[in-house]
């Protein structure tokens, strides 16, 4: 068994784990568990140094997952966007195939919180197998996006498999994969991991830092190893009240990310998913960090702070206003609130 592994099967699983460690009341977050599983593996434990810190809000389960009204079980229409199981088709040139149900971490802000880490989302052979082959059939997809559960917790072999499956597809010119990995179980990237991702050229990885707190050695370790090997990296951050929704944590998250070679991506409002109402912030303050970003860092590190619409809809981004007046001249702000003119020519 691998160390990564090894690590991953001392996970807390159960509330009873934590008592010890932080005095919680098991018996209501068992309850919470019942609908929604819970691992946190001892790396990313060892990040939590009290109750409700920034770690803790995102792994530890909360009451309040229960007592949402206004979270919908799938607000993103995957399963009505499915051709085959596990594998959305929502953009004309893209795809989304779902090639794991585990994560290292389950993040209490899931948008797949209804069905990762439970039976209700059955990843086989066959699964994978119905997936490529839906692939192989549709010309029109350019892209695939491998996420899941995480892909990165597959064996080498499996995830080599996938990887020269989807290359073998002649239609198929961009492969990413989405993983938080990097950040909640570092040492998983290996350097045969990294070697074998090599082989598999145009390929990016997402992955998903919420906080510079993640951003400790290992992690930094991680990142590097997978830049070598010459694969871009990019961060899609979620915007979460109590954990990030403060403009100086995300502009020091944005300076840590570049210093680790992951290029700021998205910055995302948090999903309507069912069981994370309590981590919504208002459209409002995303816009105020933004500003506090543009002008502020370099334009390397500023994000695009989007909404995923609920129903399928897509992204939609989202930008401060800095236009005052549109005419002939062209008014606006600048960064430090000055106004400005530009002569706006005639097309």
């Amino acid at each position: 068994m691998k160390h990564w592994q090894t690590i991953l099967r001392k996970s807390i699983t159960q509330p009873t784990q934590l008592q010890p460690l932080f005095g919680v009341d098991p018996g209501a977050l068992h309850k919470v568990t019942q609908a929604y599983p819970m691992r946190i593996n001892p790396y990313y434990l060892g990040l939590i140094k009290q109750a409700a810190d920034p770690f803790w809000l995102q792994a530890v389960p909360d009451m309040r997952e229960l007592e949402d009204t206004v979270g919908m079980e799938d607000p993103l229409n995957e399963e009505n966007l499915s051709p085959v199981p596990n594998l959305v088709h929502k953009y004309p040139d893209r795809a989304l195939f779902l090639v794991n149900n585990q994560c290292a971490v389950y993040c209490r802000f899931c948008t797949r919180k209804r069905k990762v880490g439970t039976r209700e989302m059955h990843v086989s052979p066959e699964t994978i197998n119905a997936g490529i082959n839906y692939l192989r059939k549709t010309p029109a997809i350019k892209d695939v996006l491998l996420s899941g559960g995480d892909p990165l917790l597959l064996d080498d072999s499996r995830l080599d498999y996938i990887l020269a499956s989807l290359r073998k597809i002649r239609h198929i010119a961009i492969i990413r994969i989405g993983s938080r990995v990097p950040c909640t179980l570092p040492m998983r990237v290996t350097k045969k991991l990294a070697s074998t991702l090599k082989r598999y050229h145009p390929l990016y990885i997402n992955t998903h830092f919420n906080h510079p707190g993640e951003i400790t050695p290992a992690a930094a370790i991680a990142c590097n190893r997978l830049a070598d090997a010459g694969i871009p990296l990019g961060s899609q951050t979620v915007l979460l009240k109590g954990v990030n929704d403060d403009p100086e944590i995300i502009k020091q998250l944005m300076y840590k990310l570049l210093k680790i070679r992951v290029k700021p991506y998205y910055l995302f409002q948090t999903d309507m998913t069912k069981g994370t109402d309590h981590f919504r912030t208002s459209i409002d303050k995303g816009l105020e960090i933004m500003q506090s970003l543009i002008g502020h860092i370099s334009g390397m590190g500023i994000p695009s702070f989007a909404v995923d619409a609920p129903g399928g809809g897509g992204k939609i981004p989202l930008l401060p206003d800095y236009v005052l007046h549109m005419g002939k001249q062209l008014i606006f702000q600048n960064y430090c609130g000055m106004p400005c003119t530009y002569e706006n020519p005639h097309d």
